[in-house]
């Protein structure tokens, strides 16, 4: 039989042993998993500065136009829109916020196109109440869309024609 100081130092040691095996395949999964993270973010960084720079030469002479029209009140407002940026891109970061991928948008819309289709889902809407709900839903939306009609065409009633 072992010496109870030779036993509890092999249970010492396998104890360490198992501690820092456990340590190293976390750490080496969550350091990969963050080198991802920060490959992703950089690549979208990438991305978006091109997007950026682009659309800046894009319209670099609207910009030109509207710092005129703007005058003293250029400096401060390009300021601010600059913090607000700044901020987006933080909580943008933080939040781990990112578009739905194409195959999310079109799974959600075949599951809401499949319910519609179906026509035991009005016959369940009748039957729950829902159908006044859903219809002021429907009228919200129509009218959203109209201000957005008059909002594009600047007028109230109609297209301005011109001769």
């Amino acid at each position: 039989m072992l010496p109870a100081s030779t036993l509890r130092h092999s249970l010492t040691r396998q104890t360490l042993r198992q501690r820092t095996l456990a340590s190293r395949r976390f750490a080496s999964t969550e350091s990969t998993t963050q080198q991802k993270a920060q490959d992703v973010l950089a690549a979208a960084q990438k991305n978006a500065s091109k997007a950026f720079e682009s659309a800046k030469k894009l319209l670099e002479p609207l910009g030109e136009k509207a710092g005129q029209l703007l005058g003293s009140y250029k400096q401060p407002l390009l300021y601010n829109l600059s913090v607000a940026k700044e901020i987006f891109k933080q909580i943008y970061v933080r939040e781990g916020l990112q578009p739905p991928s194409l195959a999310t948008v079109k799974e959600a819309y075949s599951s809401i196109w499949a319910q519609v289709s179906n026509p035991a889902f009005a016959g369940n809407l009748i039957k729950s109440g829902d159908l006044g709900r859903v219809g002021i839903y429907g009228l919200q939306a129509y009218g959203i869309f109209k201000i957005g009609e008059i909002v594009g065409r600047r007028s109230l009633v109609g297209y301005k024609i011109h001769d």
